[in-house]
């Protein structure tokens, strides 16, 4: 008997014990578990929202003292590695697997939002609060969750390129733990990690699945019901499986730099058809804005107002992306092989930062153009309606079928890339931090993390899904908050040794 207990992988058993019990319990009782998990997200946003805001900072910190002090030479790798991809193909592997749908979902949907649900303390519907929109907007998706990635990143990186540990989180905190990494602190680690990134990961797959079912609605007049966004989880199942044991220099590579080019392609397009010269003055003025804002609103926290903005935007925000971060980390780490300190920084941070950037400009602009400009009145509908908002912009513009299309394919290769990245994620992690995990453990967290994804849905749709990130993230903000001290304790260490 002893024998046999000793045989089973806690790691990947009480996950998918946790996972499929949510599972269970979502699809019996989904009004008792959207009301408990609502009430559970409220809590934490009262009691602890403010720490997601510190942790952040702590993020930032890490990332901009390693890549620009005294370690910035130092390479992710042995000294004689060289990176595996060129500039352009990791890039897009950056941002298919960081981004993706997440940021085509909110570019129109979060400033035209803000514009009538606006901050504490600002008016509706007035120009300030349009540009407040775009700036908390493009807050939210620039520098911040990349260096929430990236720490995650570094840290892995360094324990698999350098100290040739196992690729899982637990690995990471060597220099504190030593090798108790491998015994019950180390099983918990990762436990927390696998649930985390799982709930995570859903939540986005949730939120593509809810814009292609509006964007499908939009162009095509499909009924945006629930047995529509079952049917695009069961197609998008089973091409990312597909895509994910063909293996990511085939598959994946070929996915995101495809929806790389795509999209830029169309924020191009758009961009020309639609309020240019507002849109070019923006691109200036906003970055000049962020530039600005950046330290006041990092350390933003409202104390002499209510939580429920902040908690609905920004602790939702850093909550799902930390989350979400294991396995965006990991695979980041796994394609940055090679490169140095610094260009990992500047290309992890900052080009990614200054894409979302243009990009939230052209789309959330064109949005605050319409709205405010010309009056188109659609912000009620965004707020009502948030996944169809990329596809009432769209209806516009001339070409907009083309445009509607074009989208779609684009959401759904995001869709695809997303999925099919954190799949592989999982499957390292349930493997032994194997970096090639075998097909039938991609298949098994794929399946079930589009299980998990559905039954979000089910129990309460867009509310249900930020409530998840939410609680899911939590636990693993304090695990990275730890993961900095580990990673500055190697640093240091490697330091002085030369």
């Amino acid at each position: 008997m002893r024998q046999a207990l000793k045989k089973i992988n806690v790691v990947y058993t009480v996950p998918a014990i946790v996972l499929f019990s949510l599972t269970v319990w979502g699809l019996k009782f989904p009004e008792q578990m959207e009301e408990t998990m609502l009430g559970l997200m409220h809590i934490l946003i009262e009691s602890v929202g403010s720490f997601f805001v510190v942790a952040t900072v702590i993020f930032i910190g890490i990332c901009f003292y390693l890549g620009f002090g005294r370690y910035r030479h130092m390479k992710l790798g042995k000294e004689g590695d060289k990176p595996e991809y060129n500039y352009y193909s990791w890039i897009g592997l950056l941002f298919g697997a960081g981004m993706g749908v997440g940021l085509l979902f909110w570019a129109v949907a979060e400033p035209l939002s803000h514009y009538v649900e606006p901050p504490p303390g600002m008016d509706a519907e007035t120009q300030s609060v349009a540009e407040a929109g775009l700036l908390y907007s493009v807050f939210h998706w620039g520098i911040h969750p990349w260096a929430i990635y990236a720490t995650v990143a570094l840290g892995l990186a360094i324990a698999k390129f350098k100290k040739d540990l196992p690729g899982l989180i637990s690995s990471v905190f060597h220099p504190l733990l030593g090798d108790r990494i491998h015994g019950g602190a180390g099983k918990t680690i990762d436990i927390i990690a696998i649930i985390g990134t799982t709930i995570g990961v859903a939540t986005t797959l949730g939120l593509s699945t809810m814009q292609l079912a509006g964007g499908l609605s939009e162009v095509f007049g499909l009924e945006n019901t629930l047995l529509l966004q079952m049917s695009i989880i069961t197609i998008i199942t089973v091409v990312f499986l597909t895509s994910a044991v063909t293996g990511i220099n085939r598959g994946m590579l070929y996915l995101s730099v495809t929806s790389l080019t795509l999209a830029a392609i169309l924020m191009i397009v758009i961009f020309l058809l639609g309020p240019t010269l507002f849109l070019s003055e923006y691109v200036t003025s906003m970055t000049g804005e962020y530039v600005a804002s950046f330290i006041p609103l990092t350390f933003e926290t409202m104390p002499y107002a209510d939580n429920e903005w902040l908690g609905e935007w920004t602790f939702f925000y850093w909550a799902w992306l930390i989350s979400w971060s294991p396995f965006v980390g990991t695979f980041i780490a796994r394609v940055s092989r090679g490169r140095t300190l610094q260009e990992f920084v500047i290309g992890v941070l900052f080009v990614p930062a200054f894409t979302s950037l243009i990009w939230i400009v052209v789309f959330g602009g064109t949005g605050i153009h319409l709205e405010h400009i010309l009056g188109a009145d659609l912000a009620e509908t965004v707020v009502e309606r948030p996944e169809s908002g990329l596809f009432l912009i769209l209806e516009s513009l001339p070409f907009n079928l083309i445009l509607s299309i074009t989208t779609l394919i684009v959401i759904t290769i995001f869709f695809v890339t997303s999925a099919n990245s954190a799949t592989y994620v999982l499957g390292v992690f349930s493997s032994k931090g194997d970096f090639d995990p075998k097909n039938k453990v991609l298949i098994t967290w794929g399946l079930l993390i589009s299980a998990i994804a559905a039954t979000f849905l089910f129990t309460g749709g867009l509310d249900g899904l930020e409530a998840m990130a939410i609680t899911a993230g939590l636990p693993f903000a304090l695990l990275i908050v730890v993961m900095v001290f580990a990673i500055y304790r190697y640093f240091r260490k490697e330091g002085e040794a030369r």
